[in-house]
């Protein structure tokens, strides 16, 4: 059976089985077998503890417990690049993570595969997944764990092409070190199934070429990806490379929420001294920067948290500073702008075979710019799910009239007694449009950290990326469409208005929909519009940093994540922020110590 999402669950799982492989069942999260049991090994993270444990010290001296002191780096976001980034610097230099959200090793949501939806569908303040939705109507998620973005994707690992690299102006001979210390701790190689290999053998027919086989580099041509999920379901990620930590010089700690950075402005240039966060419980606590040359503060909450950091902590638009009674620290009319996400649209595809669960394996990297992949598995019975209308829905009377830009996820939580069911037996495709034009912007929506900020990402605002998605849905529709594929889905050769409107009545944003939506293309693209996770921007290089991700006008303070982007490297840009997390740890090691460093 084929569940249209006219719940507020039933939203969050179909837009994200877009792109991942979803179980048959949205029963409980307990424990069901010897493969559910989790369990958080002690002795081999020794240094994470809860926020509260932290004793806040205003002088350079030691604290109480020992333990609380100034430290060399102070590193606010253990996500995807803040995990390997600590654990680099640890080697050699005190330093202190600041992480909001808890540990994903006990938490069954982020571990295994077949929970992934469920961990997205949790909208509670513990969750893994906070959910956002753009001003453009297009829901959205962002980490608030442990790992960030590497405990809540679809885990598809593809490194970024020479080019990029170039473009960065980073260290070719570093950066292709830098990669395989991530693969050894966390990565994989999938082991293909049926569907992916239909669609392997369908790109290759419809022109996709050449065959690379499996690879983590980005090539031209039909490919098959890494991916941080084992041969077992089990979802490895950033927080693992934690292991790499030297644990006497390394301090993590778990619901600790940053609410400002803190400066000294006595000076000619701003000087960042420490920073201010919140504990578990609420209560706050500063932690205070060595007074050691080369000491820094490093920003790596992503491209939606270091924007949101630096203008609450005074850097940003004076204007809108202002507005907020934000005291300015460093006008910078650039924090928050360039934002940009690569805008993915799906079409849905019937077929007669069982439909295995599978995540992103397979990938055609066309030379146009365009990403075609695919996830399998979304079926859910009738007797599984208990749904309610919910924000997308005409039918939900309280909500039929306020416009989409005005709505908010938190009223998901209104239950009704209806149920939707259809019968569908398929999968998706998907197209990712990659090096987008269009660009957007972030801004404050209030003073609370806690709050998602305001996200515009224009989505098809420049004619240009509006004509690429066209050519992209024109090559889907030449794959589901080719002889290899109709011979695995055992279909007939469908026309294909009918999937793009089968597609259409899956109301997977809070678009209005046309009436032209499935005769035009273009129309199509604007309409069902999605994201596939992989925004970047608001602290661009040059602009906002420096090539080395120093803030400019400040001393002391850096921001290395996504944030810091032009554009999304390679297929998935996981592999790539995880892979700079290593890299600019290894960058600062050797600046700072030459060959003391031992790196």
């Amino acid at each position: 059976m084929f569940w249209f999402p006219q719940s507020p669950m039933a939203l969050k799982l179909f837009l994200f089985a877009l792109l991942i492989s979803l179980p048959t069942s949205l029963s409980s999260t307990a424990s069901k077998g010897k493969e559910q049991k989790l369990k958080f090994n002690p002795y081999r993270y020794t240094f994470i503890d809860k926020a509260s444990t932290f004793a806040s010290s205003s002088s350079s001296s030691f604290s109480s417990n020992g333990r609380d002191s100034t430290y060399d780096y102070i590193v606010i976001g253990g996500g995807t690049a803040g995990c390997p980034l600590a654990a680099t610097l640890s080697r050699n230099f005190s330093v202190l993570v600041l992480e909001r959200g808890g540990v994903p090793f006990t938490n069954a949501n982020v571990s295994f595969l077949r929970n992934f939806h469920i961990g997205l569908a949790d909208v509670s303040a513990s969750s893994a997944s906070q959910a956002f939705v753009s001003t453009d109507g297009v829901y959205n998620a962002r980490a608030r764990v442990l790992g960030g973005g590497s405990c809540i994707n679809a885990g598809f690992y593809s490194r970024a092409d020479a080019a990029f690299v170039k473009r960065a102006g980073w260290d070719p001979k570093l950066v292709k070190e830098s990669y395989p210390w991530v693969e050894r701790e966390i990565v994989h190689q999938p082991k293909l199934t049926l569907w992916q290999k239909a669609l392997r053998d369908s790109l290759l027919e419809v022109g996709v070429r050449p065959f690379n086989g499996f690879t983590y580099d980005h090539v031209s041509g039909t490919k098959i990806g890494g991916t941080i999920f084992d041969r077992f379901g089990r979802r490895h990620t950033a927080a693992e490379l934690l292991a790499y930590a030297n644990p006497q010089k390394l301090r993590v700690l778990i619901y600790a929420t940053v609410q400002k950075i803190v400066f000294d402005t006595s000076g000619a240039r701003p000087r960042v001294t420490g920073v201010i966060f919140k504990d578990e419980n609420g209560n706050q606590h500063q932690a205070l920067l060595s007074n050691r040359k080369g000491s820094e503060v490093i920003l790596s909450s992503g491209a939606i948290g270091s924007p949101q950091m630096l203008m609450l902590s005074g850097i940003g638009p004076k204007r809108e500073l202002k507005r907020l009674k934000i005291p300015l620290v460093l006008e910078n009319e650039h924090v928050g702008k360039g934002m940009a996400d690569n805008p993915m649209n799906t079409i849905l595809v019937p077929s007669k075979q069982p439909i295995e669960q599978s995540l992103i394996q397979t990938v055609g990297i066309t030379k146009m710019g365009v990403y075609v992949e695919a996830s399998t598995g979304f079926g859910q019975s009738p007797e599984s799910i208990h749904t309610h209308y919910g924000v997308m829905s005409d039918k939900n009377e309280l909500f039929s009239t306020i416009p989409p830009k005005q709505r908010r996820p938190e009223a998901y939580i209104k239950r009704n007694k209806y149920q939707l069911h259809e019968a569908f037996n398929g999968s998706f495709i998907l197209e990712k449009l990659a090096y987008p034009i269009s660009r957007g912007h972030l801004s404050l929506l209030n003073t609370n950290v806690d709050d998602n900020p305001s996200v515009t990402f224009n989505y098809f605002k420049h004619p240009v990326d509006l004509q690429r998605c066209v050519e992209a849905i024109r090559l889907v529709s030449k794959v589901v469409t080719s002889k290899r594929f109709l011979n695995y889905t055992q279909c007939d050769k469908q026309n294909v208005h009918k999937m793009l409107s089968l597609s259409v009545k899956a109301n997977i944003n809070l678009r209005p929909k046309q009436v032209n939506d499935t005769k035009s293309m273009a129309q199509f693209c604007k309409d069902t519009v999605v994201t596939i996770w992989h925004y970047h921007g608001g602290c661009l290089v040059g602009k906002v940093v420096s090539p080395d991700r120093k803030v400019l006008g400040v001393n002391r303070l850096r921001v290395i994540d996504g944030s810091t982007f032009d554009e999304s490297p390679g297929t998935n840009p996981q592999a790539t922020v995880m892979m700079m997390g290593r890299y600019m740890g290894l960058k600062i090691l050797r600046e700072r110590l030459g060959n003391k460093a031992g790196v």
